[in-house]
């Protein structure tokens, strides 16, 4: 899952160490998907979804912004849901505390390959997803996350969940954070008939 080095990139090789050591560190994860009818790795395969993702999205992504969509959800396993007390406010908690996680993980790798303290500052951002809706790169990761989202996940999570009413809502919500270009992207997704039709009454709901 190779990735090429953006524009901006001072030093191509340190770029790939840099993604190299995050996606080791991804291919840890011992919950998997499949691709192509092979398991693989979840975290690593969502996280060069997102890059690409990102790409599509982003006339040209900048080195931090990749970085930040390789390493987004860095060994989040180490850290489940369940290490946590049940309920919303635990589970916001949960939440916050993973940014926070994740943005610290990226930043000892990119220190370790000889990254500066404003990459990885700039790289810890976007991560956390600070100033979402004003800074167009966070805002280029959240539309990617959710089209990973859609595009991997929804009709696992709709089977699990059993509730079309509360995925509903919960789509509302995930589209209030999309930007008008991560809609259309999404409105484009191949997805199953019962998945298209829950977005679509998503989308309608939250006109009126």
């Amino acid at each position: 899952m190779t990735l090429d080095a953006p524009r901006d990139c001072a030093d191509a090789e340190r770029f790939a160490r840099a993604i190299a050591a995050i996606d080791a560190a991804n291919a840890a994860d011992p919950a998997t998907i499949l691709v192509d009818g092979e398991p693989r790795p979840k975290e690593l395969t969502h996280a060069a979804l997102l890059c690409e993702w990102v790409a599509r999205l982003t006339p040209s992504p900048g080195e931090a912004l990749l970085l930040a969509a390789r390493a987004h959800h860095i060994r989040r396993w180490t850290v489940p849901r369940a290490s946590y007390p049940p309920g919303r406010e635990h589970y916001l908690r949960w939440r916050r505390d993973l940014r926070r996680f994740h943005a610290g993980e990226a930043a000892r790798i990119l220190r370790a390959e000889g990254y500066d303290d404003p990459l990885v500052d700039r790289v810890g951002q976007i991560v956390r997803k600070d100033a979402l809706f004003t800074d167009p790169e966070v805002q280029a990761l959240e539309d990617g996350l959710n089209l990973v989202f859609l595009q991997t996940q929804f009709d696992e999570f709709r089977e699990r969940l059993g509730d079309d009413e509360r995925l509903v809502a919960i789509v509302r919500r995930t589209w209030r954070k999309m930007s008008a270009r991560g809609r259309e992207a999404a409105l484009g997704l191949e997805l199953s008939e019962r998945a298209q039709a829950v977005i679509a009454r998503a989308v309608e709901a939250g006109r009126e």
